[in-house]
């Protein structure tokens, strides 16, 4: 196999590379996660992203959830009812908070209750 690897690199002009292969990308990568740790406890304090659950609905409003958890979570009709029928779930993570509160306001209108975690 080494004689393979050899001629195939002298036939296409691949240069020898350290294995590991370019040692500038990890040394890179490595400044930033302290950056993010400093960053991590200002967004502590104030919250960006939110987790969104369906609670409870309406059970008269039960139709008009289904389709709206259908065309916001993308899933079959079918898959969108036992979504809604197995309420409390989960609906969506990491959600800036105005598009949270849009989606809120939404289920809310519809008979649905969301939390906002």
């Amino acid at each position: 196999t080494a004689d393979l690897v050899s001629n195939l690199k002298s036939k296409l002009n691949i240069p020898d590379l350290p294995i590991g292969g370019f040692s500038s990308g990890p040394a890179a990568a490595a400044p930033p996660p302290p950056a993010e740790e400093e960053e991590a406890a200002p967004a502590a304090q104030e919250k960006t992203l939110f987790t969104l659950t369906l609670k409870s609905f309406d059970a008269a409003a039960k139709p008009k959830i289904i389709k709206e958890i259908k065309s916001m979570l993308g899933l079959s009709l079918v898959e969108s009812k036992k979504f809604v029928e197995g309420a409390p779930k989960m609906m969506k993570e990491g959600v800036p908070k105005e598009e949270g509160e849009k989606i809120v306001e939404t289920m809310k209108g519809l008979g649905g209750v969301v939390g906002m975690d």
